[in-house]
């Protein structure tokens, strides 16, 4: 069933041919398998320590499949967690599942967090470093791609095109570069600092928190589908304020204590991004239940209604 065969060729399976991607010299089968099968088999708590490389690509991912074939719905936060120190690969912590959280002390290579399904996944820098966390970047372009559930807190920058596609995940991150959730469809960012270029283009839903200190945001952002708004919603308020604080506990740092202890003096820094059909199809909800219907029956008459 070849597409680019020409008609009546054959193609056959050549055995020689076959790629060996050497999964059995990961750490994923050489250590977290061996150290974690049980605990994952019984649904119990269990942590490990381990040291990582950049040449450690899609770390944890081998394991977090493991997780998802013994329990289809993963497992209740935090059950497996991973401490990490070093230089995560690219797709570290890739598709992970609930139930596993990966922690890393050091920094990132692309596409950290691809697909994240419910894991929860903590960056942040040595408390050694010379430098400030806010203003250099900790893991590299495409982080949270494509991710559906699940959180990430991470201490400092990241590159190029963060949660390109993000359906569902919560992340916390210090500053992203260019075209940052773009084509977002769900969950919320927040960002304790400057985006690049074209953020949010094509987002047709989820919210962006963003702290705008120099209020100069609009002339980053793409206005296609989006409205940039004050945050005066208590529930906005009070949904950054948490977000935050799980960032501060988690990763320590030190722009995230900022801004809480002057919360007051940030808040109004901050700009909400929010998609035009997002914002209409959550004010329509609202209205409904104040109009008695619970969540579940106000989303119902809604998408009858369109």
């Amino acid at each position: 069933n070849n597409p680019f065969a020409k008609e009546g060729q054959k193609v056959t399976f050549d055995p020689a041919q076959v790629y060996d991607f050497k999964l059995e010299e990961t750490k994923d089968e050489k250590i977290l398998l061996k150290k974690l099968q049980k605990s994952i088999e019984k649904g119990e708590k269990a942590s490990i320590d381990v040291e990582v490389t950049n040449t450690d690509r899609a770390f944890a991912t081998i394991l977090g499949a493991e997780i998802t074939r013994h329990h289809k719905d993963g497992l209740p936060d935090d059950t497996i967690t991973i401490n990490c120190n070093g230089a995560g690969g690219q797709s570290f912590a890739a598709f992970v599942p609930k139930g596993l959280t990966l922690t890393l002390c050091g920094d990132c290579n692309d596409y950290m967090g691809k697909g994240l399904s419910g894991g929860k996944i903590v960056l942040y820098p040595p408390k050694e470093r010379n430098y400030k966390a806010d203003e250099n970047i900790i893991t590299g372009n495409v982080a949270l791609y494509g991710a559906t559930s699940g959180t990430a807190y991470i201490c400092g920058v990241a590159g190029e095109r963060f949660a390109v596609r993000n359906s569902g995940a919560y992340a916390v991150v210090e500053g992203v570069g260019e075209h940052g959730c773009e084509y977002m469809t769900g969950g919320r960012v927040v960002v304790l600092g400057k985006t690049g270029k074209n953020f949010a283009a094509g987002m047709s839903g989820g919210i962006a928190y963003v702290l705008d200190e120099h209020n100069d945001l609009y002339t980053r952002l793409n206005k296609s589908l989006i409205s940039i708004e004050e945050l005066t919603n208590k529930y906005d308020v009070q949904e950054l304020k948490e977000l935050i604080q799980e960032h501060v506990a988690l990763t320590n740092s030190i722009k995230g204590k900022e801004i809480l202890d002057n919360f007051g003096e940030y808040l109004p820094k901050f700009k909400k991004v929010v998609p035009y059909d997002y914002h209409h199809m959550l004010t329509t909800i609202v209205q409904m239940e104040e109009k008695g219907y619970n969540v579940e029956q106000a989303q119902i008459n809604l998408r009858s209604e369109e």
